[in-house]
């Protein structure tokens, strides 16, 4: 969930598919504060004219179908429009206050205020043990139990998890069966280090619903949707059919078909489906302590508390609060959350000393070129919000700094019990230095493609040049070291050899071209001997030899070839994990096993060749070659727990 920022091209040209504009802008009542450094004032008409030069060209750019924004302000909403169609065929319009899109995980900042409207009521303790909730046990593990304050921070210690997350189902999913089928391994001691987690995001939706007595879609409905009029919302899946009529379609990219209706299995971590002006009402609400209108959803020191930090690695980094995390950027400090589906992709972002709220959801997934979002966010801080960072003087140990924070680091949000692990390694982050004593994050690319540049400020503290973002570079208890990221939701850890992919995948490379090859010299090899009427002087021994290595090879490329290829497929379709596809998976992880014991016979082949007179020194050598390449296969499969057959992943 990393957000590799860029920059808008000014050169692109108007969406073909998006002339039609709904607007609703309601202007302040309150006197227009004067500009910060010459800054605009932030009015609902130069909001209007800045979004409506931007999100356009990003629309068209990116082949997306339409967006719909709210921004409130001092207490009201500012302004609210919809930017393109909610259905391409049709060209029908998005309406701010009646469209509903699919803000994905921003849906879990309704779970957790659920939580604490509940512990306000003391009928929740954030540091009890969650089994004392729940109708069924999360295994112990790490001699600590899990709170919902670890719930709250990601920091329950749960490995990823993706079976079964998104489906095309059309019936209701059973929150209860699901958490209590899905339980994730738990791969960290609680409140130790951050890995964001929707299993634990489910598990308090499921703590809400048991200690209300109330379905969660249904809590929600009667404790913030009702009392905030937010009349186009629900959590509910398939949707009410008082709300079908009302919901955006979903695109991967807008020139292609509509996608089915996404079903969340664990709801409460982000099944929501809303409008703009409602998610509006919703910011309003947490900008005044939990007030709007007449009513008051939270208490105000219950509504402070909520937005406070609770969990982060070092004070200088960004750090998580009772379920919103830290964003801060332009010399504000910034509170929010972001959301994905497989189609929408959403921010909701607090900025609680100016009192603005800015929620924007786009409904197609776009060619993923640059982050829309993201791009709209920052040019809106730096329009309205004008900043410069401050000079810093380079610590005198730099170099010696540089040399200890360079290395392969993997994320914390990871597999660790199933072949899921292989995107782990595949997905491996290098730190590496840079010119005029600076460093790189391969991971962290600029607009024009290439990494960043990141300058020590502060003793293993590096700031993004001409940038605004820092790393932080910590060592945990063990030592080992810690890249803390802007996003405190997740962090990477440095590995050593046995799990460094950065050196990993090219001796797999070497491995895998090495069997290919191997094989298309020997069907040559036939072709040739059969042109001329050769034949192999080799006993029936070393024939079976041969062939059988070969067809280990054959078997190798295929399971790598296979496995890869389905999850690559699956990862751009979730729904292939809820149906026929585990058994697909399970397949080719047999295809995997008997590779891996068939590299039994490589290493037998290469024992039999230096110990008989009838290998030269070509064939000795060719046969600990296979051997070698047998061994990188190995590596990688046993690393990526590629062949670790599980009911959950």
């Amino acid at each position: 969930m990393i957000i590799l920022l860029s920059v808008l091209s000014p050169a692109l040209g108007q969406n073909p598919i998006a002339p039609t504009l709904q607007t609703q802008t309601v202007e302040t009542q309150q006197s227009p504060a004067p500009p910060q450094n010459g800054a605009p004032q932030l009015t609902a008409s130069d909001v209007e004219a800045f979004l409506d030069g931007v999100i356009p060209l990003q629309l068209d750019r990116e082949d997306i179908a339409g967006a719909t924004v709210a921004i409130v302000k001092d207490g009201k909403l500012l302004f609210a429009k919809g930017y393109g169609y909610s259905d391409v065929a049709s060209k029908k319009p998005i309406s701010p206050e009646e469209t509903m899109f699919r803000p994905g995980s921003v849906s879990k900042l309704f779970t957790w205020t659920s939580v604490m409207q509940l512990v306000e009521q003391g009928k929740l303790d954030l540091d009890r043990d969650v089994n004392e909730y729940i109708d069924f046990k999360i295994p112990d593990a790490f001699g600590k139990p899990i709170t919902l304050k670890n719930l709250l921070t990601h920091t329950p210690g749960f490995e990823e998890q993706i079976k079964d997350l998104i489906t095309n189902k059309v019936e209701k999913p059973d929150l209860g069966n699901y958490l209590k089928t899905h339980i994730p391994d738990r791969i960290y001691a609680p409140g130790t280090v951050p890995a964001y987690s929707n299993y634990g995001a489910a598990l308090a939706g499921y703590i809400v619903e048991r200690v209300s007595g109330e379905p969660f879609d249904q809590y929600v409905a009667n404790h913030i949707f009702k009392p905030l009029g937010m009349m186009h919302s629900t959590f509910d899946q398939p949707l009410p059919e008082g709300f079908a009529a009302n919901m955006s379609n979903g695109y991967k990219i807008a020139s292609d078909k509509a996608e089915p209706f996404e079903t969340v299995t664990p709801a409460p971590a982000g099944s929501l489906s809303s409008s703009a002006i409602d998610m509006a009402q919703f910011m309003l609400a947490h900008l005044q302590d939990g007030r709007f209108g007449a009513t008051q959803i939270l208490n105000p020191e219950t509504a402070q508390l909520m937005h406070s930090r609770l969990f982060g690695l070092d004070q200088a980094a960004n750090a998580m609060a009772y379920g919103f995390y830290e964003e801060s950027r332009n010399g504000h400090r910034i509170i929010g959350h972001a959301g994905d589906t497989q189609l929408f992709h959403s921010d909701l972002h607090l900025i609680p000393d100016s009192g603005i709220g800015f929620f924007i959801s786009y409904n197609s997934a776009g060619r993923g070129q640059v982050s829309p979002r993201t791009i709209l966010w920052e040019r809106f801080l730096d329009r309205y919000f004008p900043f410069t960072s401050s000079a810093a003087t380079v610590p005198a140990t730099v170099k010696e700094d540089i040399a200890a924070v360079s290395g392969t680091y993997e994320v914390s949000r990871r597999s660790e019990s199933s072949f899921f692990k292989t995107f782990s390694l595949l997905g491996e982050t290098k730190v590496y230095p840079g010119e005029n004593d600076t460093i790189h994050v391969d991971s962290l690319l600029a607009a024009n493609g290439k990494p960043k540049s990141w300058q020590e400020i502060a003793p293993m503290q590096f700031r993004e040049v001409d940038g605004q973002d820092l790393l932080v570079f910590k060592p945990d208890e063990s030592g080992r070291m810690q890249l803390i990221i802007p996003y405190p939701f997740m962090m990477f850890q440095k590995v050593g050899l046995w799990s460094n992919g950065k050196v990993m995948l090219p001796v797999v490379g070497i491995s895998l071209f090495v069997m290919l090859l191997t094989l298309i010299l020997w069907f040559v090899g036939w072709l040739t001997r059969r042109h001329y009427g050769g034949r192999l002087d080799l006993t029936r021994q070393e024939w079976l030899l041969r062939v059988s290595v070969r067809l280990v090879f054959l078997l190798i490329l295929t399971f790598v070839a296979a496995l890869l290829g389905v999850l690559m497929y699956a990862l751009n379709n979730l729904d292939f994990f809820s149906g026929s596809g585990v058994t697909w998976i399970e397949f080719i992880q047999v295809i995997g096993i008997a590779a891996a014991i068939g590299t039994l016979v490589v290493f037998a082949n290469a024992v039999y060749a230096w110990t008989s007179s009838r290998y030269r020194i070509w064939g000795k050598l060719q046969a600990t070659i296979f051997a070698f390449a047998s061994l990188g296969f190995l590596w990688f499969i046993l690393a990526g727990h590629m062949l670790s057959i599980t009911s959950n992943f």
